[in-house]
């Protein structure tokens, strides 16, 4: 699923279920601010992220199970729109790959 795609699926399940933007938030487990921005195309971070995924009844493959070993590379963007979507897709690439090739037998 693209993440452009996430607030179009809120406001669908929202009006679906006929709630309101501090009801679903609640039921999410996130503030209704954070909601209403995803909900407007805002990215969230990885912790809300899966939250809302798992009330929208859909797995990601890319959203780790657990967090991250500490010193790792982690790609994460939060509240403001800093960036375009392409280049936040290109950056958690670039960050990804650098994951990737860190050593793991660091201490």
């Amino acid at each position: 699923m693209p993440l452009e795609d996430l607030g179009r699926l809120i406001l669908a399940k929202r009006n679906a279920s006929g709630l309101g933007i501090r009801a679903a938030a609640r039921e999410v487990g996130i503030s209704h601010g954070t909601l209403a921005r995803v909900e407007k195309g805002f990215l969230p971070d990885l912790e809300n992220y899966e939250k809302i995924c798992r009330w929208l009844g859909i797995r990601e493959e890319a959203v780790p199970a657990q967090s991250p070993a500490p010193n790792i590379p982690q790609v994460h963007f939060r509240r403001e729109k800093t960036a375009t979507a392409d280049t936040a897709a290109a950056l958690a690439r670039m960050i990804i790959a650098a994951q990737a090739s860190w050593p793991k037998d660091r201490k």
